[in-house]
This record gives C-alpha cells, structure tokens and sequence, in this order.
C-alpha cells in the first residue's frame, strides 16, 4: 500500500482516512516504514493496526527519533523510545486502550543511505557508513540512555524502529462437522 501512485502500488489508500478498507484481522504483519510521522493521528493510526492485525501478529514501525526528526519538510513529529509506552495496559497515564508487546527498539545513526548517496558522495556516504555502524552499537547498548542523555551530541539519529507483537493468541479454525440428518 502506497500513496504514490506513480510506484504502482497494490492498494492505494489515504491513511488518514478511517475505517482502512480491511477486515478486521486481515494481516499476520504490518510495517509502516516512515509513514507514521506523515499523518496527523498516530494514535488513531496504530487503533486502525490493531483493528487489522491479526492476534499474535507483527507490527514494524520506522520513524525518524526526535533528535532528527524534522529533517524532511513533511513531517508532523519525531519519535521518541517511549512511543511503546502508550500501548503498555500497566502504564495507566498514557495508555492509549490498544495493546502491543514491545519486542525489540532499535536507533539508527545514519539511516537511508541509498537517499544520501545523491547528496554526500561516494566516499562520504563509505565513511558516514562507518561512523554510523560505531554510533548504532552504543546507541543500541542502551536506546534509553542515547536517547535521553547523548543523541545530540552526535547530530541525533535518523531512525527509530520498534517491533511489536500484537498479544493474544492466534485463533484457530475450528473444522466445520456436517451434520448428518
């Protein structure tokens, strides 16, 4: 699914517009690969992803952190590691009423390089590339501390993904008996 019609999408569909036009539990994955921080609702936005994802099922989003999270003119906001907070039922101030299980967050320094090719260079983009590789390890020893304490330092970070799990379990089908008459 793509708002750009000229990529030739499968499904084109504005997501700021809701019911999306799928049934409920439609899909056993989701990614939302730096769409979130286009659209106007977030929260709205991960209600409808729960709607159409299955029990049990994966969620990927992508979205800039805050520290970089503006560089394209589009954006309505950063992100932030507490992102997964507000659908943690045990976290009642910011609860949102949807559920997922944070299985991995993870911060990335230099993000997209096949974008910023056009711009650094091919040697820039090698030596950016290696810089990011040193950043992204100690980010990701602690994205709390990074994220709270030292993301300025280094420019900030381009690229927040959290993976989720949508709990429950995946219901199964119950085989269908012919009754005899």
């Amino acid at each position: 699914m793509d708002s750009a019609v000229s990529s030739e999408p499968d499904f084109l569909h504005d997501l700021n517009i809701f019911p999306y036009s799928f049934e409920d539990s439609w899909f056993t994955n989701v990614e939302m690969n730096h769409a979130l921080e286009h659209l106007e609702d977030p929260f709205a936005v991960m209600r409808e992803i729960d709607r159409i994802l299955q029990f049990g099922g994966e969620l990927i989003v992508r979205v800039p952190h805050f520290s970089r999270g503006f560089t394209h003119a589009d954006h309505k906001r950063g992100f932030d590691i507490t992102f997964p907070l507000f659908f943690q039922p045990n976290f009642p101030p910011w609860f949102s009423g949807v559920h997922f299980e944070l299985s991995s967050i993870k911060l990335r320094w230099y993000a997209q390089p096949y974008l910023k090719r056009f711009v650094v260079g091919r040697f820039t983009d090698f030596v950016l590339r290696g810089i990011g590789t040193v950043l992204d390890a100690f980010a990701n020893l602690s994205p709390a501390a990074c994220s709270r304490i030292w993301c300025y330092w280094v420019g900030g970070f381009e690229k927040l993904e959290m993976r989720f799990r949508k709990p429950g379990a995946i219901p199964r089908e119950v085989p269908h008996k012919e009754s005899s008459t």
